[in-house]
Parts: C-alpha cells; sequence; structure tokens
C-alpha cells in the first residue's frame, strides 16, 4: 500500500519549513517488526550553491549516505513509510509534526511542541546567502 497521498500533504510542510527557515531535522523511526535498518535522518546541505538533502540511513551495523534534490528526495523516502517505518517526525522551530501510522495502517498527522530552539544552521546560512 502506497501513502502518497497522505505523505505528500505532510512534505508539504517539510518544504514549507525550509522555505521559511524553520527546519531543524527529520527522523525516520519506529520500524514495524524486526528491520536491520533502525532510522533515517534527513538534513539539508549545500552542494554546488543548491539546497539539497542528506540521507543517513542507519542500520543496525552500517550507515549509508545518500544525497538528493529536495523534490527527489519525496521519491527516495516515500517508500519506507509502512516498510519498515511507522512515524516519520519533522522537527522545526515552530512545531514538531508526526506523520503516524497505527496497526490498521490508519495515518495521521499531528502537531506537537516544538523540541528545537534553532533551525538547522546549512538551511539559515543558506537562506542568508541566497534571499
Amino acid at each position: 500500500m502506497l501513502f502518497t497521498e497522505t505523505f505528500v500533504a505532510f512534505y508539504s510542510k517539510v518544504k514549507g519549513s525550509l522555505t521559511d527557515g524553520t527546519f531543524a531535522k527529520l527522523t525516520f523511526a519506529k520500524t514495524i517488526g524486526n528491520s536491520q535498518l533502525m532510522n533515517i535522518y534527513v538534513r539539508p546541505i549545500v552542494e554546488e550553491g543548491l539546497l539539497q538533502f542528506e540521507l543517513k540511513f542507519k542500520f543496525q551495523q552500517e550507515e549509508i549516505i545518500e544525497y538528493y534534490s529536495i523534490e527527489d528526495a519525496f521519491d527516495r523516502l516515500l517508500p519506507f513509510i509502512n516498510n519498515p517505518f511507522s512515524s516519520v517526525i519533522l522537527f522545526t522551530t515552530e512545531f514538531d509534526l508526526v506523520y503516524k501510522l497505527n496497526k490498521k495502517k490508519a495515518v495521521s498527522i499531528t502537531d506537537q511542541d516544538p523540541t528545537f530552539g534553532n533551525a538547522s544552521p546549512v538551511l539559515l546560512e543558506y537562506l542568508a546567502k541566497n534571499f
């Protein structure tokens, strides 16, 4: 089952937090079943003057890092919803947004008080230079 529609809505908030300079980090967590892949950590980087995402795949014994444009990262991350992750958390300086699947595979998106007081330094530096 693809969760494209609900993840599109969630990912629009991710892109909005990049635009308004509040993005701190994005984390895929809470695996379903026993998985070698434990987490995916997403953070902004600047490569050749372009804002991109670094995706760090944290396995039990290793880490793999991949780089994608903000748009292409969506397609790379979508298959991991429900396989193996049941939770994705967007951390911003204004709120934390939690994308969660329950046991019946129903999606809920809720916001909470922010965990981080500061946005990603890479993002803030990029915005200062480009806007």
